[in-house]
């Protein structure tokens, strides 16, 4: 896991909440890109914990609200 005070540390929580809020929602990866408009190759990125992606915040608000969930959501604390 990365370290809370990297700078990544904000967009490994959104990728993780990502993935746990869409199984929240007993959604597919691709289901959940259909609903967003991304591709499922990009949601599966998003959701994969050794990459480190940096998503944009209009992409993560996109897909907040295709998981029905506000967008500061996806930045909670990860309960490990």
């Amino acid at each position: 896991m990365i370290n809370k005070k990297n700078d990544d540390y904000c967009y490994y929580q959104a990728r993780y909440n990502i993935r746990k809020y869409r199984k929240l929602a007993n959604i597919t990866s691709q289901e959940l890109a259909d609903k967003s408009g991304f591709t499922h190759q990009f949601i599966r990125n998003l959701e994969s914990l050794k990459l480190v992606a940096r998503p944009r915040l209009d992409s993560l608000s996109r897909i907040a609200k295709a998981l029905n969930i506000e967008l500061r959501q996806l930045f909670d604390d990860i309960d490990e």
